[in-house]
């Protein structure tokens, strides 16, 4: 088994390895934040090789992801494209996706995106009843308030700049 990571795709065609295959797998933007990939997110689970056909397990930003279906058939045909024909993807729902899971790398991408990466939580209890203090991505400030809120996100402007800016909702 193969974990996703920084891999070279650069190995030629023919070579159908699955270091490889969980390079291509892992290169494939997310479609509704294309600044990060599956493995920034840390969506990415597993590639594996089940007697020849390349297996990906992914995990869902949460079960009613409607980006989902896509990532799923944008991994299979980049892993089609590179010339590995028997592909299955898998989806898999536990342990579930969390916002722990995102990448130093993917956290950094999601700044310089504009988007305010929320804190880790592992370990720490939940924020359940709480204001969770946002960090603005362009400015550092952590004086922060929400201002409007989505399923998937919400908009905290800081008071230091004055600019809105995205986070993740948990």
């Amino acid at each position: 088994m193969v974990t996703a990571g920084p891999l070279d795709i650069t190995e030629p065609a023919e070579a159908h390895s699955l270091a490889r295959a969980a390079a291509i797998a892992g290169a494939v933007p997310d479609p509704e934040i294309p600044a990060v990939t599956v493995v920034d997110l840390g969506i990415l689970r597993s590639v594996t090789d089940d007697t020849g056909t390349i297996v990906v397990r992914l995990t869902p930003t949460y079960t009613g992801c409607p980006a989902v279906l896509a990532i799923e058939l944008a991994v299979e045909a980049a892993l089609r494209d590179a010339g590995f024909d028997d592909v299955r993807i898998e989806r898999v729902l536990a342990p579930a996706w969390s916002t722990d899971d995102i990448t130093a790398a993917g956290r950094d991408k999601l700044r310089a995106y504009g988007i305010a990466p929320p804190e880790r939580k592992a370990g720490r209890g939940s924020l359940l009843f709480e204001a969770e203090a946002v960090t603005c991505p362009r400015c550092g400030s952590r004086n922060t308030t929400c201002a409007a809120t989505t399923a998937a996100s919400r908009s905290t402007p800081s008071s230091a700049c004055d600019r809105p800016c995205m986070t993740t909702n948990r």
